[in-house]
């Protein structure tokens, strides 16, 4: 039989991958910013889209390596990707809006 700990991916591993697909979503505008004036991104906002997804993904990386299973560890992870998409929709579009705004 198979060691169980040698199908898991290791810490650095995933911390690699975390990094990767951040700056693969980084580079999703970027490329768009080429061919379209839809997407005018600037230094700022990839640096706020940067540190949302890399905190977000180490979150995640230290909730799936403190918490090894269970309920909890799946509701904490579950809390973590809709703080994610609270923030980045409110970054994007103001969902929520300035209560003191016409005033």
């Amino acid at each position: 039989m198979k060691n169980l700990k040698s199908t898991f991916v290791s810490p650095s591993t995933r911390i690699a991958i975390i990094v990767g697909i951040t700056a693969f979503i980084l580079s999703i505008p970027l490329i768009a910013m080429q061919f379209t004036n839809e997407v005018d991104w600037t230094l700022s906002d990839f640096l706020t889209a940067g540190i949302l997804l890399l905190s977000t993904g180490f979150a995640t990386e230290l909730v799936i390596r403190n918490l090894k299973t269970g309920t909890l560890r799946t509701i904490i992870l579950l809390v973590i990707l809709l703080m994610l998409f609270l923030i980045w929709a409110e970054l994007a579009v103001g969902v929520f809006g300035t209560p003191f705004a016409g005033s």
